[in-house]
């Protein structure tokens, strides 16, 4: 009886160093992985685990009561949130398409499987965080992260790198600074220009630009983003306090990648050019159309042309409705709809193109050319291209850079040229017409880059409720096969 208790004392032992030593093996590739040496202090508590069984890890095993069940919970739980907190952090996440702007290659309504490992994960710089949340704690709204400690940007090595025209999970670049009380928080630049300029105004009176130069409207627009500011600032009430948030807790955004590090883009008539040789478009790229109807459009007719009452919205709204080549030719077939089908060339807000703070001539449908930054590369700085730069060489990169009497100082130094640290992309939604993206904000640096979307794992209509509402022939369809 001892012989056998003593044998299967010795078997419960071989199991254990077994388990040890294949936890430790994969525990140390991902060490290496990551190049995080100090996750080598775990080891001794790996140990234990398994091995020497020191420390009471389960000591409520030994209890009665609600102490016991309560606690069996409260282990499971933080077990459930230390894996998905992994899981997401370093392998993939879920990611929801919210609005049209990638439509109609990705829907309003598409739950996107996102892998990390693709690009390759970042470090986090912001670790100690809530799993499952991006910045904010639901029900009570407060953050669900703690800024400190925060880390430098690092990222482990990927699959491979961005590729043109891939599809891409990013930071939103502009929402470094944010105003508390808005619902979705991504507004401040826009509003501080808009209100900056409408002050402006009104206490100085806009200049005709046509005859101004860069620098003077440089200059210009250093005092309507103070007024703009100001502004905000002196209505806590209505729009809350100026806060910021670290790259790794900014809003997820997803758009189309069209332009790479050190290629020159400029947009001309809608298409998109690069290096002087037009990018191809996205199969299912949309534009807004000026559609004059006969009567209500038919639900069938809809459904047939991939309409959505958010499209169907916009026409009542606007005149016009964002569709893609095939809808609109179809659409325009429609004569007892339908009177005209027009591509919409007009123009609007076009002054809120990036940079804010130049008056290059820039429209939506027309715009650069400018050349994205390439890490390692340099570029030569002078009023007529320091808007564009400004922010990757100031915000992205961390130098504190100032403009005197038409000089340019970076550090404190006088500054003609600057060596860029970082690579970024240029990000386009494919309906072209009704997104915000890289021409409203500018580069994304790849600091923001978070992932790459696999396949589309759910699908559902929001126009629709219930089983109707089940897009079954999107299901695990892969986003790579989405030209």
């Amino acid at each position: 009886m001892e012989k056998r208790k003593a044998n299967k004392k010795k078997e419960n032992m071989a199991a254990q160093w077994a388990k040890f030593i294949v936890v430790l093996a994969l525990y140390l590739l991902f060490l290496y992985w990551v190049k995080s040496w100090w996750g080598l202090l775990v080891v001794p508590f790996i140990f234990d685990a398994y091995i020497t069984k020191k420390i009471r890890w389960q000591w409520w095993k030994d209890a009665e009561g609600p102490v016991r069940f309560v606690m069996s919970w409260v282990d499971a739980l933080v077990f459930a949130l230390v894996a998905v907190y992994f899981i997401n952090q370093f392998f993939f996440q879920n990611y929801v398409i919210p609005s049209s702007s990638l439509e109609k290659s990705l829907l309003t309504g598409d739950y996107l499987f996102v892998s990390k490992v693709s690009y390759g994960p970042r470090i986090p710089q912001t670790p100690l965080t809530m799993p499952l949340t991006q910045h904010t704690l639901p029900l009570i709204g407060t953050k669900s992260y703690i800024e400190w400690p925060h880390w430098d940007y690092r990222r482990v090595k990927g699959l491979g790198n961005v590729q043109l025209n891939d599809i891409v999970v990013f930071n939103y670049p502009a929402g470094d600074t944010i105003l508390t009380e808005l619902p979705y928080q991504t507004e401040y630049y826009r509003m501080v220009y808009d209100y900056g300029q409408q002050l402006y105004a009104q206490n100085v009176g806009m200049p005709d630009f046509s005859t101004m130069n860069q620098q003077q409207v440089y200059e210009l627009y250093k005092d309507v983003y103070q007024m703009g500011r100001q502004y905000l600032e002196a209505n806590p009430v209505q729009y809350g306090s100026i806060a910021s948030r670290p790259t790794d807790r900014r809003e997820n955004y997803v758009k189309r990648c069209v332009g790479l590090p050190g290629q020159t883009l400029q947009v001309k008539n809608r298409v998109v050019y690069l290096d002087g040789k037009p990018n191809k478009e996205p199969d299912n790229v949309q534009y807004t159309y000026r559609v004059k109807l006969k009567e209500h459009m038919p639900d069938e007719l809809m459904q047939e042309l991939g309409i959505s009452m958010e499209q169907l919205a916009q026409l009542n709204r606007d005149g016009v409705m964002p569709l893609t080549k095939q809808a609109a030719a179809a659409l325009a077939m429609r004569k007892d709809v339908v009177e005209s089908v027009e591509l919409n060339t007009e123009i609007r807000g076009d002054d809120q193109v990036y940079p804010r703070n130049a008056a290059y001539g820039w429209t939506r449908d027309n715009y650069g050319p400018l050349w994205i930054p390439k890490k390692g590369e340099k570029i030569d700085l002078n009023m007529n291209n320091i808007a564009i730069y400004e922010r990757p060489i100031k915000v992205y990169e961390g130098n504190d850079l100032v403009v005197k009497n038409g000089q340019i100082f970076i550090n404190g130094q006088h500054a003609t040229s600057y060596t860029f640290k970082m690579d970024y992309y240029w990000m386009q939604g494919d309906n072209r017409h009704n997104s915000a993206d890289s021409r409203y904000w500018g580069f994304v640096p790849e600091d923001h880059i978070v992932g790459k979307p696999i396949f589309i794992w759910w699908s559902s209509d929001p126009d629709r409720s219930g089983f109707k509402g089940i897009r079954w022939s999107r299901l695990f369809r892969m986003v790579d096969g989405i030209k």
